[in-house]
């Protein structure tokens, strides 16, 4: 596996994941694919798009925490 990300799977969540895309394939597009195929595809949205899923997710907590804070001086007296 080509992974040059932080995102670390066990080997089972792993499995899970290609299991999960083939079932995908097989429902929505109506076409088997592989092991090998599901993992490439795997490795493409953890290196090409979960980094995006990411910065989204650090954006919208610094987000909540930022309306907390103003929250917080609107009890000053």
């Amino acid at each position: 596996m080509r992974n040059n990300s932080n995102i670390i799977l066990t080997k089972e969540k792993r499995a899970d994941m290609i299991e999960a895309i083939k079932s995908y394939h097989t429902t929505e597009r109506e076409e088997e694919i592989g092991d090998l195929a599901a993992g490439l595809m795997l490795d493409f949205i953890i290196e090409r798009l979960a980094p995006e899923f990411y910065n989204q997710g650090i954006y919208d907590s610094y987000k909540y925490m930022e309306d907390k804070i103003e929250d917080l001086l609107l009890i000053q007296k």
